[in-house]
């Protein structure tokens, strides 16, 4: 017997609705999934802009109305890859009409929404998941392996960042990112959202106070005329910057350890770099995403003469996901680990097993965002992550 296709629709295009084409258009040719997938349709704001994107990334159909794709009773599973200001109005809808649902992070723009998402989540019927797709990279899911296998014993200590440059020119024009109202924040949820849930993904603990410090570095840019990319031409008219540039975070996890987070989108010569560290009473772990099929791995039980970071090139067959690609050596890179996202998301629908990160996972990452503002704006020490 043929199973039925899951058909896919996608709500949004851009930066991440490429990266999310792959991954669906990809994964069915590497992986054994137990059901077949469908590229059913694209969904933009503009039915021209939705049917290039369609054509261009291999969607069978366009639209320019998400009721109704979400509506479509042939529809099963709906991605949200739009500004985080449409998340919740979109996901809930989908959870309501009986979808599987993936969203991109952050889950939402406020905790309120966030919290709508997740009852709405918690009710359905369906499998619901939030795209924080670095989970997914094979040496960061090495690094949780070597952290729940006791190698690098008690944690003591976090460290971790996310680093890039893309607006250390202040002539850059004012897009939707650096707009409140649409993007919710600046550096803190773009970057800063990874790197609180890489932190709490491998130590496997969860932030319980934080203290954190916002800046911003630019505070008005000329209006973006035409979008391209994640930029565009600007216009003489100049408006607000809103969000935060740059973002410093002190943290305590449940567990006792502490960690220090920073996010920004002004670190001169940092294009993605995103890195974690994990020191602990035995070892230590580090990663790089600027180098990311390496991680560092320290033997604090070695002899003496022998200790040091060793780097561990993660591309073993042995290593999560990567028995479903090139021999050993060959290097994976960004786009694969929106395939291995796809892989997990197809397996948990078609057999029912529990998939994360759940959206009450992207609530506890939307309440730690919200204790970091209000430690900001109230220069508390330390103000309690619900």
């Amino acid at each position: 017997m043929v199973m039925s296709p899951l058909r896919v629709a996608m709500i949004g295009h851009g930066f991440m609705g490429a990266a999310h084409s792959q991954g669906w258009r990809v994964a069915p040719h590497f992986f054994d999934l137990p059901a077949r997938v469908e590229m059913a349709c694209l969904v933009g704001r503009s039915l021209g802009s939705a049917r290039a994107a369609a054509n261009r990334w291999g969607w069978h159909n366009s639209s320019d109305d998400w009721r109704t794709v979400v509506a479509d009773p042939s529809i099963d599973i709906v991605d949200i890859v739009t500004p985080s200001d449409s998340h919740a109005e979109i996901a809930v809808a989908a959870l309501n009409a009986g979808k599987h649902v993936l969203c991109e992070k952050p889950l939402a723009n406020t905790v309120a929404e966030a919290e709508e998402m997740a009852v709405a989540a918690i009710q359905a019927t369906t499998i619901s998941m939030v795209g924080f797709t670095y989970r997914r990279v094979p040496a960061i899911g090495l690094a949780k392996r070597l952290v729940d296998q006791g190698m690098v014993g008690d944690i003591q200590h976090v460290t971790a960042s996310y680093l890039q440059d893309w607006l250390i020119d202040p002539e850059v024009p004012l897009t939707w990112r650096l707009d409140k109202e649409r993007a919710g924040s600046g550096a803190l949820g773009d970057l800063g959202t990874h790197a609180i849930d890489l932190a709490q993904y491998v130590t496997g603990s969860f932030l319980s106070a934080v203290s954190g410090t916002l800046q911003t570095i630019v505070t008005e840019r000329p209006l973006l005329g035409e979008k391209v990319g994640l930029s565009g031409t600007t216009r003489t008219e100049r408006g607000e910057v809103t969000v935060d540039d740059r973002a410093l975070i002190v943290g305590r996890f449940d567990s006792g350890a502490l960690a220090t987070f920073e996010a920004t989108r002004f670190s001169t010569g940092r294009k993605n770099a995103l890195r974690l560290e994990v020191s602990g009473s035995r070892g230590a772990v580090a990663f790089d995403l600027e180098a990311m099929n390496t991680l560092q791995v320290f033997d604090a039980t070695a002899p003496n003469d022998r200790q040091g970071f060793t780097s561990v090139i993660a591309t073993e067959p042995s290593h999560p996901y990567v028995s479903a690609w090139w021999p050993a050596g060959h290097m994976l890179g960004y786009e694969h680990a929106f395939s291995h996202q796809v892989a997990d998301f197809v397996t948990a629908i078609s057999e029912g097993i529990p998939i994360s990160p759940t959206f009450a996972e992207g609530l506890q990452v939307q309440r730690t965002l919200q204790a970091v503002e209000t430690s900001a704006q109230s220069g508390s020490v330390w103000t309690t992550v619900e």
